[in-house]
Order: C-alpha cells, then structure tokens, then sequence
C-alpha cells in the first residue's frame, strides 16, 4: 500500500523545476515538469511584457507525459492488486517482481530522459542555454515506491518460507 501511495505522490508533484536566466531582458523563466502537463494562458503576455519573471507552459509546449502517467497508474494498481493475493504467495511474489520492473522503468525514464529531454525543450522554445534543473519530490517517490516493493517481495519469501516449513513438519 506505501508503494501505491508513493506512486500517487508523482501525480500530487512536480518532478523537476527548471531555471533559465536572460541577462539581456533581465528575465528568470520558470518551468516545471510534471506527469500531468499544467498550463499558463499568461506565459507570451509575460514574455513580451518584459516581466522579471515567466511561468513556462508545459501543456503548450507539446512535450507528452503520457507513456510515465501508465507506467506510474500500472505499477500502482500492481502494488494495489498484490495486497489481495494473499492466499496465492507465489503469484503474489511474481508480480510485485513485474511492479518492480515497472517501476525501475519509470525511474530509468524520469531520471535519464524525461528531465533532459523537457530541459531541451524549454531551451529551444525560449532560445536560451542556461538552465539549472532542480530534483523535487515526484523524482524521488518512485525510489521510495521501489524500496516498499522490494520490502514486500522480502516479506512475501519470508510467509512462503514460513509455510513450506510448517508443511515439513507436519
């Protein structure tokens, strides 16, 4: 149930805020990457007021979330369909090991390409190469996620463990 919660924890924040500075118009350009895109109808009001600072649209900016949203709503109902497997502690086991391939999945994404390639994005649409590009919690919640499947792939071995001793005993 913690991995599902974490999981849902990516949907709640961001997973990376970008910076980008413009010395020539004294402008700090704002963006954040999220699993779902969030939009600002101001952001061109914004950028040809010569405002000190701009909110980046990531809804207008065309870059898609969609192949993270199922990858983060499948291992959430893996984690959550696994609670009820009890009675069946191999099929249990076998597929928190699926939610956990989906999960180093969803990480290997986020962490390797979905930051750079939005950071690329924004660089493009706002034509300028400086951005600093800060980790926030919807980053680290699959890592936690991660680690509550791997407790309860433990547990699971430790309960079949537990049972094929007391079928030898008896």
């Amino acid at each position: 149930m913690l991995a599902a919660f974490c999981m849902a924890l990516c949907f709640a924040f961001p997973i990376a805020e970008y910076h980008l500075t413009d010395p020539t118009l004294n402008q700090v350009t704002e963006a954040q990457l999220n699993l779902i895109p969030k939009s600002n109808p101001e952001m061109l009001d914004q950028i040809l007021n010569g405002e000190p600072q701009v909110n980046f649209s990531q809804k207008d900016s065309g870059f898609s979330t969609w192949y993270l949203i199922a990858l983060a709503l499948a291992t959430i109902a893996i984690a959550i369909v696994c609670i009820f497997l009890f009675k069946n502690r191999v099929r249990q086991a076998r597929i928190v090991m699926i939610g956990v391939m989906f999960n180093l999945i969803y990480a290997f994404l986020v962490f390797f390409w979905a930051v750079d390639k939005y950071a690329d994005t924004v660089k493009s649409y706002m034509h300028l190469n400086d951005i600093s590009v800060n980790w926030l919690i919807g980053a680290y919640a699959p890592i936690a996620s991660l680690l509550f499947l791997f407790l309860a792939q433990r547990a699971i071995r430790k309960d079949e463990a537990k049972v094929r001793a007391a079928d030898r005993l008896r």
